[in-house]
Formats: structure tokens, C-alpha cells, sequence
């Protein structure tokens, strides 16, 4: 009796060994390039795991999962696991964010030639007059007959005071804060903490699993100076047990 547990105890630790996936990969810039630290997450299970120093990087999951990349100064990019990506390895490549540049509008001065600035300086009278059209257009009420809903189209109720439908998404997200979190303290702070590179974005995710509030922050997409000082209040707090061997209770 004892022999045929113990069989159908190891059968189904084996099943359960056999049911879990990994996805391998590796992530590279446009100019093929490894780039380390990359969060990947997993999208289903909330896993998440750091690309070393040669952009390799594992994560459990299974067919038909999300899996989305993250890292500062690159766009976001998101893919889902098909057979291949189970089979071989994936090859990641993350694009550099475009920066928005302000627009310059440039003045021009005034001549002295009153014959130059007139026509720089005032429009033709076919411009003035398509600018009143414009105007013209603009004032006029919509007829209430082509703003009304189709056959079977969902309206929203019209309700009065600050009542609301659905829920409101937040300004940010937890990676949102966590890149705020490093550009504004620096790599210089975690260093002195002893906290490597690769294990930056680990121990701000720790910080903030321990119970740091932070659904303002997140709500608003602003995290301010009394913030920081609460977040580095809870490092202070949370360092020693970081830093401590993980004891495994069954």
C-alpha cells in the first residue's frame, strides 16, 4: 500500500514538472545590441524577471501568454507566446523612444518696407475671407439628428453631480513610478545601499509588495518630494530583510 502512494505521489510531482513552461530569449536594440536590465512580465501570473548584462533572460509561462518588455529609453513591446517561441528561444527587439521636440516658431522682423511687411503681416483677402467661413462654420450647432446614437449603439446615461461609470485608469502604473523612482534618486543611492544594477528594479518591486501606499501616486501620475522621503523611509525599513537569506516554511 505504501509503495503504491508513494508511485502516485511522484507521478503527479512529475506531471506537475512536466506542465511547466519556460520561455528563453534574448533582447537587443535596433543596432543589435544586448541590453541588460529589461523587466520582462509576464502578463497572466504578474511574473516578473530582469534581462543580465547580455540582454539573456527565463520566465515561466505558457502557450497564448502575453509577454511585455520594458526598459528606459526604449518602447514598450509586447508579443505572445506561440509554439516556436515554446521550442526555441525568442529574439527580442526594443526601438529607442522618440523624444518630442518642442515646436520653434520663428518671428520675422519687421522690414521697413512698407510694401514687404504688408504682405507678410496681412492676409489676403482670399485668406480673411475663408477665415470667416471658418468662423462662420464653427458657430453653427450640430443637427441633434447626426450626433444620435445608431440602431444597437451603447449610449451613457447623462447623470448630474460627480457620479461616474467604469472605472478611471490611473496616470501611471507601478514600472511608470518605479523609472521615476530611479531617475530622480540615482544610480548613486543604490550603490550606496550595495544594491547592484541588475537588482535595482527587484528591489523596488520588493519595497512596494511590502505595503508601500501608493494608489495616489499612481491615480494622479505624480509623485512628490514628501513621496520620495516615504519610499526611502520604507527602504530604511526594508534593507535588512532584502539583504537576508529567504527562510522556505512548507
Amino acid at each position: 500500500m505504501k509503495c503504491k502512494l508513494l508511485f502516485f505521489f511522484s507521478l503527479l510531482l512529475s506531471l506537475n514538472f512536466y506542465a511547466q513552461e519556460y520561455i528563453f530569449g534574448k533582447v537587443s536594440s535596433e543596432e543589435n545590441a544586448e541590453i541588460p536590465n529589461v523587466t520582462v512580465i509576464n502578463i497572466r501570473t504578474d511574473e516578473r524577471v530582469v534581462t543580465n548584462r547580455d540582454g539573456h533572460f527565463m520566465i515561466s509561462g505558457r502557450l497564448g501568454d502575453d509577454l511585455r518588455f520594458i526598459s528606459l529609453g526604449y518602447e514598450r513591446f509586447q508579443t505572445k507566446v506561440n509554439v516556436e517561441a515554446l521550442k526555441s528561444p525568442l529574439n527580442i527587439t526594443l526601438k529607442h523612444a522618440t523624444l518630442a521636440i518642442e515646436e520653434v516658431v520663428l518671428k520675422r522682423k519687421l522690414t521697413g518696407d512698407l510694401k514687404i511687411d504688408t504682405k507678410v503681416y496681412n492676409p489676403s483677402t482670399k485668406v480673411q475671407k475663408l477665415r470667416a467661413d471658418m468662423g462662420t462654420y464653427l458657430r453653427q450647432k450640430s443637427d441633434p439628428k447626426i450626433l444620435a446614437a445608431k440602431p444597437g449603439e451603447f449610449v451613457q446615461p447623462v447623470t448630474k453631480g460627480t457620479f461616474s461609470f467604469g472605472k478611471i485608469k490611473d496616470k501611471w502604473d507601478d514600472v511608470d513610478f518605479m523609472n521615476y523612482i530611479i531617475q530622480s534618486l540615482g544610480a548613486d543611492y543604490f550603490k550606496e545601499l550595495k544594491i547592484e544594477a541588475s537588482q535595482i528594479q527587484h528591489f523596488i518591486y520588493y519595497i512596494f509588495n511590502s505595503g508601500f501606499e501608493r494608489k495616489r501616486i499612481l491615480k494622479y501620475g505624480y509623485c512628490s518630494d514628501a513621496d520620495l522621503n516615504r519610499f526611502k523611509g520604507a527602504v530604511l525599513q526594508r534593507i535588512s530583510s532584502y539583504k537576508s537569506p529567504q527562510l522556505i516554511t512548507k
